[in-house]
């Protein structure tokens, strides 16, 4: 798969364990989890929160919200790349877009979206980045080009015509 065909900057690559195989003969959505997470911490590393960093530094993100959609099966053996895409960030949080895709066969596997705070860890609370994790920030931005919003950030989750639905049903 080339590069242009992926939106967002590769973060991370890795292939479908046997391990990772589910009842259903697919990847079990805990390991699609983990590849999201293992390119988050690429992607870190790419701002310069490595785990030298945040011992030395004292300062690492918490997850605090994230929503994954599955959209093809991923099985054993296949190879994939996870790409990342910054949407917005402040003086605290970052937003970011993750794409899946199959590496061979080009199809977008699953998508995962994250809010990300940055967090003193003596004190475990929010606080602003270093400076020079917000330059990174604002380097990699910069870089990663004009993509188009992704029309799956903010998704909710429904059923359509429900035959029950706890919303309205007291």
């Amino acid at each position: 798969m080339d590069a242009a065909d992926m939106l967002g900057i590769e973060v991370s690559r890795g292939t479908v364990l046997p391990e990772w195989i589910d009842i259903n003969g697919h990847m079990n959505v805990a390991y699609y989890v983990l590849a999201f997470d293992r390119g988050i911490d690429a992607l870190w590393a790419r701002f310069g929160i490595t785990d030298e960093h945040i011992r030395t530094q004292g300062s690492s993100t918490f997850a605090v919200e994230s929503h994954l959609l599955y959209r093809r099966e991923l099985q054993v053996n296949d190879p994939f790349i996870v790409t990342a895409q910054i949407l917005a960030y402040d003086e605290k949080r970052i937003h970011q877009f993750q794409r899946m895709y199959h590496a061979e066969d080009g199809f977008i596997a699953a998508t995962a979206e994250w809010m990300n705070l940055h967090v003193d860890m003596s004190t475990r609370r929010v606080a602003p980045w270093p400076a020079k994790i917000l330059d990174a920030i604002r380097h990699i931005v910069a870089g990663q080009g004009d993509r188009p919003y992704p029309e799956d950030v903010g998704r909710a989750m429904r059923v359509a015509k429900p035959l029950f639905s706890a919303g309205t049903n007291r």
